[in-house]
C-alpha cells in the first residue's frame, strides 16, 4: 500500500504542468501553439521569454527530484520500489491527465529524476551528452536518446546496481516513445560537421 501511494504522488506531481501553466499565467499564452507543440520549458521559453522558461524548467525538475530524492536518501527505498517510485514522475509528466493525456517529453523531469538517484553524477553525464549530441547532429529527439543511452552505459561502466539499470532502460524507453515521430528521421550531421568529414 506504501508503494502504491507513493507511485500515485510521483505520477501527480510529475503530470503537473508547470510549463504549461507558467505560458498561461506569464505569457498569457498556449505555449502548445509554440514550436512543436509540446507543453514543455522550451516553448514555454518561445512563448515568454527566458524567465518564465528557465522557471518552468526549474519546477519540471523539481517535480522529478524531490519525490525520487525523498525516497531514496530519506526514507531509503530500495530495489524495485525505488524503480517504481522513479519512473512515476517521468511517466507523469509523458501521459499528464491535466492535459488529457498528451504531456510533455519527459526530457527536464529525467534530470529530476536522475538528481534524485545520484545527486550531481547524474545530471552531469546526462547534460554533458547532450550538449555533445545536439553539437554533432541536427535532430534534437536523436540528441536525446543518445544522452540517455551514454547515461545507461555509464551507469553500467560504473557498475551501479540493476534496478538503476532498469531505472534507465525504462526512462529511454518512455523518451522514445514521446519523440517518436521525430525519431523516424535519421540523425544528419551538423552543416560544420558534414563539411569536416567532407560529406
Amino acid at each position: 500500500m506504501a508503494i502504491f501511494l507513493w507511485c500515485i504522488a510521483g505520477f501527480i506531481l510529475g503530470a503537473l504542468p508547470f510549463s504549461y501553466w507558467m505560458g498561461r499565467i506569464a505569457a498569457r499564452a498556449d505555449i502548445r501553439r509554440y514550436g512543436d507543440g509540446n507543453p514543455g520549458a522550451i516553448n514555454a521559453i518561445k512563448a515568454g521569454g527566458w524567465k518564465v522558461g528557465m522557471s518552468a524548467l526549474l519546477l519540471d525538475c523539481l517535480k522529478g527530484a524531490v519525490p525520487v530524492g525523498l525516497a531514496n536518501f530519506v526514507f531509503d527505498l530500495q530495489d524495485w520500489d525505488l524503480a517504481l517510485v522513479a519512473l512515476s514522475p517521468v511517466l507523469g509528466h509523458a501521459f499528464s491527465p491535466f492535459l488529457g493525456f498528451r504531456g510533455g517529453k519527459a526530457v527536464a523531469v529525467t534530470f529530476g529524476v536522475w538528481t534524485g538517484l545520484l545527486l550531481w553524477e547524474g545530471p552531469t553525464v546526462l547534460g554533458i551528452a547532450l550538449g555533445f549530441f545536439v553539437l554533432l547532429q541536427v535532430i534534437d529527439a536523436w540528441a536525446v536518446i543518445m544522452a540517455m543511452t551514454t547515461l545507461l552505459l555509464y551507469s553500467a561502466v560504473r557498475q551501479f546496481d540493476s534496478i538503476h539499470l532498469a531505472i534507465g532502460a525504462g526512462n529511454l524507453l518512455i523518451l522514445i516513445w514521446k519523440h517518436w515521430t521525430d525519431l523516424r528521421q535519421l540523425p544528419r550531421f551538423r552543416p560544420w560537421l558534414a563539411k569536416l568529414l567532407g560529406r
